[in-house]
């Protein structure tokens, strides 16, 4: 079987490449290899079109492949929450929280990534237009073999060819850690509109036909994601062990770091009061036109696997 990410040297989908590397597929019979396909519009595509079996990505984007959430489902979350920072370059002198930073400026994000953003800044009372904010693809990010799009920002970020970038945690951490970035929103952290946090979450994503067909490989996989969260929480080091697997050597000296404040949101369920709002996000950004409801998002039935 074959498990998809659209980033790889992320904490992002992290649990979901660690229950490979660390065995954890295989403990619950389940062969599993690791892809990277991106971006992630592309990764969804190839999931519908049979290519990979499971893919780790942003539940809100599922009905990009899958309109209507017809022929997919959510099976468990990866971490709780919407995992996305706004960083800025370190020259404008942003501070935390003050989203009128991004007013006259060019912030990188990538496809379907970019509507958590909008919407948050909406939310926050900022006219896209009117205040001539340019959120736009980062320059190279998806050219050869691209392992990380918030990696590249932040190198897009040190270079000045972007003036702020909305992208994932290792992306924020290089960027800071490098001097060239400056932290403005952590939506999964309280910063925001309260109800970002709920625009989506890390998930893990298969076909109703997967489901259908083979259920018991359905909730092993989903035992793979809980075990895989256990493990971290009694032993982040095992971060750094898959890090030195998949990661450059700057980044896998990192991973450990940036997990350690994921553990608290290492939760499989998926709740109502998600579904509900990354139904209202879903309908605001144009994904979906009618509410969708929480046995559109999971099955009923495999549920149970995640007490």
């Amino acid at each position: 079987m074959k498990i998809a990410i659209p980033d790889l040297i992320s904490n992002s989908y992290f649990p979901a490449a660690a229950a490979v590397e660390l065995g954890f597929f295989r403990d619950e019979g389940l062969d599993m290899e690791l892809e990277l396909i991106f971006p992630f519009d592309r990764t969804l595509e190839v999931m519908r079109d049979g290519g990979v079996d499971f893919v780790g990505g942003s539940a809100h984007s599922v009905p990009h492949a899958f309109p209507c959430w017809q022929g997919a489902k959510v099976l468990a979350s990866l971490a709780q929450g919407m995992y996305w920072f706004l960083i800025m370059r370190s020259d404008l002198n942003a501070t935390h929280g003050d989203v009128s930073c991004v007013k006259g400026r060019t912030i990188g994000a990538a496809p379907l990534v970019d509507l958590g953003l909008k919407q948050l800044l909406v939310e926050s009372g900022i006219n896209l237009e009117a205040d001539e904010v340019n959120i736009a693809p980062v320059p190279g990010a998806f050219l050869g073999d691209s392992k990380n799009f918030g990696v590249a920002a932040a190198k897009a970020l040190e270079a000045s060819l972007i003036d702020g970038f909305w992208a994932n945690g290792m992306g924020a951490e290089v960027a800071i850690r490098h001097g060239a970035g400056t932290m403005v929103i952590d939506a999964r952290r309280g910063d925001g509109p309260p109800n970002a946090f709920n625009y989506t979450m890390p998930a893990l994503i298969t076909t109703d036909k997967l489901i259908e067909e083979q259920p018991d490989a359905a909730r092993a996989a989903i035992r793979a994601i809980k075990k895989t969260h256990a493990a971290l929480k009694e032993d982040v080091s095992l971060a750094t062990e898959v890090g030195r697997k998949l990661f450059p050597e700057e980044e896998a000296a990192l991973i450990a770091d940036v997990v350690t404040r994921d553990l608290p949101y290492y939760d499989v369920a998926i709740s109502e009061e998600f579904v509900s709002g990354m139904s209202a996000f879903s309908k605001a950004q144009g994904l979906i036109t009618d509410d969708v409801t929480y046995d559109q998002v999971s099955n009923a039935d495999l549920r149970s696997e995640w007490a």
